[in-house]
């Protein structure tokens, strides 16, 4: 038996992308972020793990358990596959309290029963003193909660989350992701969650499943798939800032150095096929260091002259974009940019560590 979600499934739309699932695989262990632009099908794919779509042909399992098959017509409805379901608005019932939601999918258990699991998962998501309330009575991190709540109060097998956060204010969301983050880890329940935040799948996933236009196009940890894209459409929607023409002119001892116009960079050679000429070079804003000039020397073996076009506030970061001979871009800290003293016009030098930079062949 093969633990985990095991899925190759086709579903159409009459007026949308076809959706592809192949060898979707979400293990027993932590979380699976399906992550993409909007319309990318990650919500139809959950949906149809969850039985509330049905594909047009394909398998679903888990853990051995044949949820859909098409050829064999076997379709195992929602409600008995054991499955906690969080949607993107909650879907929590207006006219009942806190623990009334909570307690809703407890359908069969004495009273007693009842309200002893509503009590323990009160405490454990610090609801304590809201049961009496109704959902308009509670704040945007609140609702987040009861709706996580009511999904896992019967002890799942899966939880599937569409988009968790995206109902919420940017700063409510950004102190709530680590917070969701430890829920889902101390629940050990196998999660797969929609995002089409890159931050939110960076902090709460451990595997990523990168879609777009209803196609799987790469999966894998989430770091590898972010700091190594197979191609430059999964690099643009991972949020790769720069991305460079160059060309290769040595490899050695592990080391590509490759120009681009004129400039020299170095990069690690790893996955090069033999033959490469043209690469496309991947920098993300994240991974360049600003130095003012005449700064102390660096570990780093690419150092850039570069002047400041312009600079943009992004939450508590500052995204700057730089002029080098090329665009490039930077995010700092507005503690770093104020010591830096970064304006529109400042020339600073830009450093970028060889493991750094993606080679993605042309």
């Amino acid at each position: 038996m093969t633990p985990g979600i095991q899925a190759s499934f086709t579903k159409r739309f009459a007026d949308g992308p076809v959706i592809r699932a192949e060898n979707l695989h979400a293990s027993t262990n932590g979380v699976t972020v399906l992550f993409g632009p909007s319309g990318s099908g990650k919500t139809t794919m959950l949906r149809c793990l969850a039985g509330l779509e049905q594909p047009e042909a394909g398998q679903i399992q888990f853990d051995g358990e044949v949820w859909f098959d098409s050829d064999s017509k076997k379709i195992v409805p929602a409600r008995k596959r054991n499955t906690g379901f969080v949607p993107q608005d909650y879907a929590l019932f207006p006219h009942l309290t806190v623990a009334a939601n909570i307690g809703y999918g407890l359908y069969g258990q004495s009273a007693t029963k009842k309200k002893a699991r509503v009590s323990e998962i009160v405490r454990w998501l610090g609801l304590d003193k809201l049961e009496t309330r109704l959902p308009h009575e509670l704040s945007g991190g609140q609702q987040q909660r009861v709706g996580l709540a009511r999904a896992v109060v019967r002890r799942p097998r899966l939880l599937l989350l569409d988009e968790p956060l995206s109902a919420l204010d940017t700063p409510t969301r950004q102190r709530l992701r680590g917070e969701l983050r430890s829920q889902l880890l101390q629940l050990g329940i196998p999660a797969i969650l929609v995002t089409h935040d890159r931050y939110e799948a960076a902090a709460l996933g451990d595997q990523l499943v990168v879609l777009d236009q209803g196609l799987m196009l790469q999966t894998g940890p989430v770091a590898d798939v972010i700091n190594h894209p197979t191609n430059l459409a999964v690099a643009a929607i991972v949020g790769t800032e720069t991305v460079l023409l160059g060309h290769l002119t040595r490899v050695s001892d592990g080391l590509a150095t490759v120009n681009v116009n004129g400039h020299e960079f170095t990069a690690l050679a790893e996955d090069l096929p033999s033959g490469a000429n043209a690469v496309h070079l991947c920098i993300r804003a994240e991974d360049v260091i600003l130095i003012q000039n005449g700064g102390a020397p660096a570990s780093a073996r690419n150092r850039l002259s570069a002047t400041v076009l312009a600079l943009a506030p992004e939450g508590p970061m500052m995204r700057i974009e730089l002029d080098c001979g090329f665009p490039l871009k930077a995010l700092l800290t507005r503690q770093a940019c104020d010591e830096l003293a970064l304006k529109a016009g400042a020339s600073v030098v830009a450093l970028i560590k060889a493991p750094h930079i993606h080679l993605i062949p042309r």
